[in-house]
């Protein structure tokens, strides 16, 4: 193996012990619930969405609050928070 890509490794190997290094700004995954898969993303524009039955009138979910605590480290911080209650 050449050394630029063996030193290249070892510096991944760095990277991934230090979570803080990455933020997250947009994304789509796929979560798979209890009774069905939904389709759960995080906008630039600061905003979750979830397939769920549950997300529309609550703007909020399990799902995306699992996702939060999963990437909570690499989320910026107005993706932790919760959305205004409208109930």
């Amino acid at each position: 193996m050449r050394s630029s890509l063996i030193g290249k490794i070892e510096k991944a190997a760095r990277y991934a012990q230090e979570p803080d290094r990455v933020t997250f700004h947009d994304f789509t995954a796929t979560f798979k619930g209890e009774h069905d898969c939904y389709t759960l993303s995080y906008s630039n524009e600061g905003r979750w969405n979830c397939t769920c039955h549950f997300f529309p009138g609550w703007g909020t979910c399990s799902h995306i609050m699992a996702l939060q605590r999963l990437l909570a480290i690499q989320l910026p911080r107005e993706a932790l928070k919760a959305p205004p209650q409208e109930h």
